[in-house]
């Protein structure tokens, strides 16, 4: 925390008594993802702060649902973020996954071509 960024003293340090979050552990999982589509579930239950087999429920979730799907790639599985999915509940009817998504995950910098 330096002086000249204010804001960083109000952000909250995970462990520090939370005890909740704006975002449910599917939408840390699905974040998750689609920051990183190669992760392991080991990975992604670390990140997320759930056992492997809670991720690997909650993946399957989103995978029964249509929100990601999963494909084999030699040993590990990689994952994709279907577009155009709605949120689930009625209170944020009328907007798309996509809009969480494109606040919450950075887009990679494009190259240019010379």
């Amino acid at each position: 925390m330096t002086a000249a960024d204010p804001d960083l003293k109000n952000r909250p340090t995970l462990g520090s008594d939370a005890r909740w979050t704006f975002l449910t552990n599917h939408g840390h999982v699905l974040v998750t993802i689609a920051r990183d589509p190669q992760c392991r579930m080991r990975e992604v239950a670390s990140r997320v702060g759930v056992t492997e087999r809670g991720a690997q429920k909650i993946v399957a979730d989103l995978v029964a649902d249509g929100y990601i799907t999963r494909t084999r790639v030699g040993r590990r599985n990689s994952y994709q973020i279907a577009t155009g999915r709605p949120f689930r509940h009625p209170v944020t009817d009328g907007h798309e996954l996509d809009e969480l998504l494109a606040v919450l995950v950075p887009i990679p910098p494009r190259t240019l071509d010379a």
